[in-house]
């Protein structure tokens, strides 16, 4: 898949080369799509120690609103997702349906739920986060209304956020809009472009195809896709949601899919003199899905088995 890729506002050191801190050019982030269920919680914890020193990553966002076997988030998974490199979660529709989290997340300033949830909600939407070289990261998380929950138009609530802390007062901003219009999200994306970072979708499971820097110089992607098993109807099992489709009556409840996951996700190198993306690219490890390297390393393609 192609990468898309600004020029740079200063030269690019070699790949693999191991730099100080302050002579790096650009924050390196990776946000992981949907974690959906135990196998998108192993892939992830796997996979996310290497992913740091291979990409020389910064940061490590990751969308958890379906691990807890498909719906919702305890306290328990945020700290095995923590212990796995992740630095931060992100949630959506989904965030409220383990009860437990009710009282929890107002205490974890690295478990964030959507911005425009009404006032009075518990928790925050968004965090102010320091790397170690003392940069700052903005991470919003948002949500869409567009065949969604009827809450807060996600539009004001970025609006105001991204007046009240702008790039120059933050180094870098990223949003993850949880949605399922495509329309809607690209709206999001084109809304930021030039004030944040980079906005990535989430909500829909599948990956798209559309990684590309705005023209104002914001990296987006419609959907990450999920880290799960994708053999399966977006991390569930087959049967029982075939029988919905094919039935039209209620079945029994959904369960997740345990089977090899699929790690998806987003990588975007962030210019430090602007606080605009100079790169953004898919990553795809693992698996029924075709490899995705974001550097450009071909990776051996794994061919599903077919009995």
């Amino acid at each position: 898949m192609p990468t898309a890729e600004a020029a740079p506002s200063s030269p690019r050191p070699p790949r693999g080369v191991a730099l100080h801190e302050r002579d790096r050019a650009s924050m390196r982030l990776l946000f992981c799509g949907d974690i959906v269920g135990r196998a998108g919680r192993v892939v992830v914890t796997e996979h996310i120690p290497r992913l740091r020193r291979e990409l020389a990553l910064d940061f490590v966002v990751a969308n958890g609103e379906n691990a807890a076997h498909g719906f919702g988030i305890t306290d328990k998974i945020c700290e095995e997702l923590y212990a796995g490199g992740v630095d931060v979660i992100t949630t959506g529709n989904h965030v409220w349906d383990k009860r437990e989290i009710i009282p929890y997340i107002g205490g974890d300033p690295r478990l964030l739920r959507p911005l425009n949830f009404p006032p009075g909600t518990p928790g925050k939407g968004y965090g102010i986060y320091a790397l170690a070289d003392g940069r700052k990261l903005l991470v919003v998380n948002a949500m869409a209304r567009l065949f969604m929950d009827a809450i807060d138009d996600p539009f004001a609530a970025v609006e105001k956020l991204l007046a009240e802390h702008p790039l120059g007062e933050v180094d870098a901003i990223f949003v993850d809009f949880h949605g399922e219009a495509t329309s809607e999200k690209m709206s999001m994306g084109h809304f930021c472009d030039g004030r944040a970072s980079a906005v990535i979708g989430t909500h829909s499971h599948v990956p798209t195809a559309d990684a590309q820097i705005l023209p104002k110089g914001t990296g987006y992607m419609t959907d990450a896709g999920m880290c799960g098993d994708y053999d399966s109807v977006i991390g569930m099992q087959k049967e029982a949601a075939i029988a919905r489709f094919v039935r039209k009556m209620p079945g029994e409840r959904l369960q997740v899919a345990e089977g090899e996951a699929t790690l998806c996700a987003a990588y975007v190198e962030i210019d430090d003199a602007t606080g605009l993306a100079r790169r953004i690219a898919p990553l795809r490890l693992g698996g029924r899905l075709q490899p995705e390297w974001p550097l450009g390393e071909p990776l051996a393609a794994t061919v599903p088995t077919v009995f």
